[in-house]
């Protein structure tokens, strides 16, 4: 029997389905879980976070590459079929929680060390699981997750393209992303209607297109990036000074919001002119740190 026949017969078997709302797509074949684990570069000392157990395709050979793996699965039917049937090794723990609502910064500490991230991310949670990771950038070393094609495509993104954003801009400041393998819909059970993309996030260092990085003021950088996308035909001046950002210290004044705006702009040494998706990674830090400068020479 086929590797694909193998999962729908122990899916049909254990009265189990996947599941829509929570975009579930179970990897079939077991030698891609190889290759992606070998991918990700996981070594005998490593802790692994693997977010989407499912029937376990990956956290078999993660067991057998990995020191401990911490397996994520939210369906209540896999949970019980891993915990009587499974035959997960000794070296995973079983955690039946949803990976959005984790406490990362606590799964730090248990781990003690920076966390190692595996993920054949159901689709619906791909959005929300990348902006929870640049949250807790700081508390993580690399990731290897399987995304739908167009969100890696946002992520792999080279500024003044359309699939640049958001997204891929603030995991630029804070990590590298590296293209590792691409996987057809063949692959899994049911089958996608799109291509898959493996990527793999390295938080040790931030993208070369990023540059030389400087620090800045993380919060800062977020609603500035957003405000900046958030018209995209519209300048950077308009976006920008439509934020509010020297409203408190222009007394409500717009058009003294708008000055300052500009000046902070301009000693980027930015073209006030321009729209958000021409900026570098790299320029939006810069850009930060002069809100941040103007913010607090004009208080």
């Amino acid at each position: 029997m086929s590797e694909y026949g193998q999962t729908r017969t122990i899916l049909k078997e254990y009265s189990l389905a996947p599941k829509k709302r929570f975009g579930q797509n179970f990897l079939v074949n077991k030698q891609t879980a190889e290759t992606i684990v070998r991918a990700g570069n996981i070594t005998d000392g490593d802790t692994v976070l693997e977010v989407g157990v499912g029937l376990g395709a990956l956290t078999h050979p993660l067991a057998r590459s990995a020191q401990r793996v911490f397996g994520f699965e939210i369906d209540n039917g896999i949970i019980r079929f891993l915990e009587e049937h499974g035959d997960l090794p000794d070296n995973v723990t079983l955690l039946h929680q949803d990976i959005l609502t984790a406490n990362l910064e606590e799964l730090h500490n248990r781990c003690g060390a920076d966390l190692i991230i595996m993920a054949n991310l159901p689709y619906s949670i791909s959005n929300p699981f990348i902006f929870k990771l640049i949250e807790s950038a700081h508390l993580i070393a690399k990731a290897t997750i399987m995304l739908q094609k167009e969100v890696a495509d946002r992520l792999m993104a080279k500024s003044d393209t359309k699939n640049y954003g958001i997204p891929t801009v603030l995991l630029g400041a804070c990590a590298s992303v590296e293209k590792l393998m691409t996987l057809k819909p063949t692959e899994f059970h049911p089958k996608p209607k799109i291509d898959s993309v493996v990527v793999g996030l390295d938080f040790t260092k931030t993208s070369r297109r990023a540059g030389d990085i400087v620090e800045f003021d993380k919060r800062l950088f977020t609603r500035v990036v957003r405000i900046a996308f958030s018209q995209r035909r519209k300048t950077i001046l308009n976006t920008l000074s439509s934020g509010g950002f020297f409203m408190k210290i222009a007394a409500n004044d717009k058009a003294l919001n708008k000055k300052y705006t500009e000046q902070a702009i301009e000693a980027a040494n930015i073209s006030p002119s321009i729209r958000a998706e021409c900026l570098s990674v790299s320029e939006f830090i810069h850009l930060t740190t002069f809100f941040e400068a103007q913010l607090s020479y004009t208080r």
